[in-house]
């Protein structure tokens, strides 16, 4: 049973996934509030890639996904931002920061030039993630935390209204870690946009996250963070005592 609220958000309704005879998810029920960050916890193997996965479209589900207004009513046409884990590419390209994006904003092969309206669209998404300094770098001289940097403005283009994150800040330092957990922050709180994360950092989840799903194939539990850490359901999966440790 869905708990509502008064705000915009996307119903996960009994959400299953079954494949080769296997069940990846059962019955997964819950929302992603507008304006909060949700954090997706759970051991290897829980079902967390698999959910985003249905999420995205990527793959066949059983259940229902609503965007819903604060009355209760269905928003058509969820518009949906993904920041992967990471990015293949060749790093000896001679691709920039600029021409990675502006490939994908426009049409028009980046070989014959970006355009001046798509330079100052590309300058624009990044500035929105504190990164226009990035712009004319060489894409495979960008650090972990600037490449998760550049995938997150290409993420808000065209704004989203639920952007999924699949352990964006796994491999990141600790300087670069802070630098987009902060802009992520911020973009939580200027375009109150609905942002899942999954995450295996839990001292990031209990400093950051505002609401906490607990995953094992189905939902444990769920709360603040405070909550979730201090349940029988967490200490079960992750032992009693290693909420300051990596999980």
């Amino acid at each position: 049973m869905l708990h509502h609220c008064d705000l915009c958000h996307i119903d996960l309704d009994r959400i299953s996934v079954k494949r080769g005879g296997q069940t990846l998810l059962q019955d997964v029920s819950m929302h992603i509030h507008c304006g909060q960050l949700t954090v997706l916890i759970g051991q290897n193997g829980a079902g967390k890639t698999t959910l985003i996965k249905a999420l995205l479209g990527q793959i066949p589900h059983t259940g229902v996904i609503r965007h819903v207004d604060s009355r209760g009513l269905d928003i058509p046409h969820l518009r949906t931002g993904y920041v992967p884990q990471v990015l293949q590419f060749d790093r000896e390209m001679p691709l920039t920061v600029e021409d990675y994006i502006a490939a994908a904003l426009s049409r028009r092969p980046v070989w014959t030039g970006v355009g001046r309206k798509t330079k100052e669209r590309v300058r624009q998404v990044l500035s929105d993630v504190d990164a226009a300094e990035l712009a004319d770098r060489p894409l495979g001289r960008c650090s972990g935390g600037e490449l998760q940097r550049v995938l997150l403005a290409m993420a808000l283009e065209p704004a989203p209204d639920l952007l999924v994150l699949d352990e964006p800040v796994s491999g990141i330092d600790r300087n670069g870690l802070k630098m987009f957990l902060d802009t992520l922050i911020d973009l939580r709180r200027t375009r109150h946009m609905a942002i899942l994360l999954v995450s295996h950092d839990l001292r990031f989840v209990r400093e950051y996250a505002d609401h906490v799903v607990l995953l094992e194939k189905n939902v444990l539990t769920q709360g603040t963070p405070g909550e979730v850490f201090a349940s029988r359901e967490f200490a079960a999966v992750f032992g009693t005592g290693e909420e300051e440790e990596d999980a």
